[in-house]
């Protein structure tokens, strides 16, 4: 099954090295800086694992999280924080006074400290107390942090029930990831799935090129537009007679149509 990712901070740079990792692994990552972005992202499409660092452009991501644990399906959505590390001070901090007093200077005036280890131990049990399943080190080994990610998915999608999306004769298994059109398999590359994916999540709504290209293959994707054009005519040469729902928007993108305008899930 291809793993959905979101990664809500609003610095997701700083992540830049564990995010290619999760991709490397197969598993397709979203980006969001805002709050309200997420929440928009799990209720049209939803997502297997929810990443959230210390801050969001609009909230707090320990208080974020607290939030999402108290109502609708992130109840159930396996989470795992990120924090920045602490091991040393930030650059251009400014030395403590027990710096100042290696030096002979102990009775300088009260400074700032710099982040200490005990900081980060605080914030990452904030995370857990928060509802958080597993909260990760930015400078940690990134080998170490993909096999806990894994660990993570193991244990919160063992009895994950199967999970499948109709529309017309299209039935699309989220388990297995897995197409049947008409009853009969039809093998699709994890690009092309997860293309469809976005427009059976998506009825009804027109799709941007960009919002397609950010979808499927990343953030941090930078290659041509048109790529998706030419996914979406090997996506509808496969489905064959159910390429009719997709339906090209002129100098926009695409939209998918579902037969009476309903889709059951």
């Amino acid at each position: 099954m291809r793993v959905n990712v979101v990664y809500a901070s609003r610095e997701p740079n700083r992540a830049a090295v564990i995010l290619e990792a999760l991709q490397g692994s197969g598993m397709s990552v979203t980006v969001a800086q805002r709050a309200k972005e997420v929440h928009g992202l799990l209720a049209h499409r939803g997502c297997d694992l929810l990443l959230v660092g210390q801050k969001l452009v609009d909230e707090d991501g320990v208080e974020f999280l607290k939030a999402l644990r108290t109502k609708g399906p992130a109840k159930q959505l396996p989470i795992i924080a990120l924090v920045e590390h602490a091991d040393q001070p930030a650059v251009g901090s400014v030395p403590t006074k027990h710096a100042y007093a290696l030096f002979g200077r102990g009775g300088s005036s009260p400074v700032s400290s710099a982040p200490t280890a005990k900081d980060k131990v605080s914030l990452r049990l904030s995370f857990f107390q928060a509802g958080a399943d597993e909260c990760l080190s930015l400078n940690w080994d990134t080998a170490e942090c993909l096999a806990r990610v894994k660990a993570v998915l193991r244990r919160t999608q063992a009895s994950a029930p199967e999970e499948l999306i109709k529309m017309g004769e299209i039935e699309l298994n989220l388990t297995s990831y897995t197409l049947h059109v008409s009853g009969k398999r039809v093998p699709l590359t994890s690009k092309e799935l997860d293309l469809l994916y976005v427009f059976l999540s998506s009825a009804n709504r027109v799709l941007s090129r960009p919002y397609l290209i950010e979808r499927v293959w990343g953030y941090n994707y930078f290659g041509s537009p048109r790529t998706v054009d030419v996914h979406v005519r090997r996506l509808r040469e496969k489905l064959r007679d159910a390429a009719k729902y997709i339906t090209t928007i002129p100098c926009v993108g695409y939209k998918l149509v579902p037969p009476g305008g309903e889709m059951r899930r």
